[in-house]
């Protein structure tokens, strides 16, 4: 069988952003003896619009094929491959895109996949450009805790976030650092639950240093949530005296918070730090939540 060169395909196939069965197979064995070769396909406008149509071909060994191949080309493929993410009707096509820019990932993905992961009612998209943004890392990570805090981001969408943070974290394990001095509070709130996650599948001493500090931090929704997580993760030597500080915090729902961690870790040193607060509590409730602890952690042996 005489196989044509790409630049004679393009030539033959139409502009149209669709193939034919048979312009879709001959493309893709040129791709294949590039890949074979390991040579970079044309990377001009008509080469990879082309590719990028072949992503919508039913046969997957062809759609891998068009994939890799786009990969190959990179960052010059990437507007090609974003716009059909977020405006080709044919769902393969999407699906496909979003996996092709995971390949290559590049931060100049970033607001694309943001916006797919966002609008697109297709669940493998989403994943898809979930993935696409845990591999392009660090850069990634304000973004995803943003949308955590969104009021209609989805429980799917939570969980394949959470997937997201917990690969970047597994690659850069100070990653989080910036994000827990967001100016914004509740990206401060999203990043240290992701952190106490993160300790909990395993001891990561510089996420549990960020998260101890974040016991101090300028609002007290942030120092609550710490307090709450720090009770959940961490071991009474960690952190009990800090929270023990926390304990005449000016805020009800921190020093609440703060005992309720100090009960949740057994921290049985703290008691006498705990009847001394509760004896000069205002707050009924808290005051109510201070006697709990004590008596809870006055049996433990």
């Amino acid at each position: 069988m005489t196989t044509m060169s790409e630049a004679t395909l393009n030539q033959n196939i139409n502009e149209n952003e669709s193939l034919t069965e048979q312009e879709a197979f001959e493309l893709a064995e040129v791709l294949k003896q590039k890949l074979a070769d390991q040579e970079t396909p044309n990377s001009d406008q008509t080469s990879i619009q082309q590719m990028v149509a072949g992503l919508g071909d039913q046969r997957g060994a062809l759609r891998l094929t068009f994939a890799q191949s786009l990969g190959n080309v990179g960052e010059a493929a990437i507007p090609y491959l974003c716009d059909a993410m977020k405006n080709n009707e044919n769902v393969i096509i999407r699906r496909a895109s979003a996996k092709t820019l995971n390949l290559i990932g590049s931060e100049k993905a970033l607001p694309n996949l943001i916006e797919a992961f966002k609008t697109d009612p297709d669940p493998v998209v989403q994943g898809s450009s979930a993935g696409a943004m845990a591999t392009i890392g660090v850069p990634a990570i304000e973004d995803l805790l943003k949308i955590l805090t969104e009021p209609n981001c989805t429980a799917f969408q939570v969980g394949l976030i959470n997937l997201a943070l917990s690969f970047i974290g597994s690659k850069a394990p100070d990653a989080f650092n910036r994000a827990t001095k967001s100016e914004n509070i509740e990206i401060r709130i999203a990043a240290i639950t992701v952190l106490a996650e993160q300790i909990q599948s395993e001891q990561n001493q510089s996420a549990i240093n960020t998260l101890i500090q974040a016991l101090s931090d300028q609002s007290s929704e942030v120092r609550a949530e710490a307090a709450t997580m720090v009770g959940k993760t961490l071991e009474p030597e960690d952190a009990s005296e800090t929270l023990c500080r926390l304990l005449y915090d000016y805020s009800a729902q921190v020093r609440k918070n703060a005992s309720l961690a100090l009960m949740k870790m057994e921290a049985i040193t703290a008691i006498r730090a705990l009847k001394t607060a509760w004896e000069t509590e205002k707050e009924q409730q808290v005051k109510s939540v201070m006697e709990v602890a004590i008596n809870v952690l006055k049996k433990r042996p």
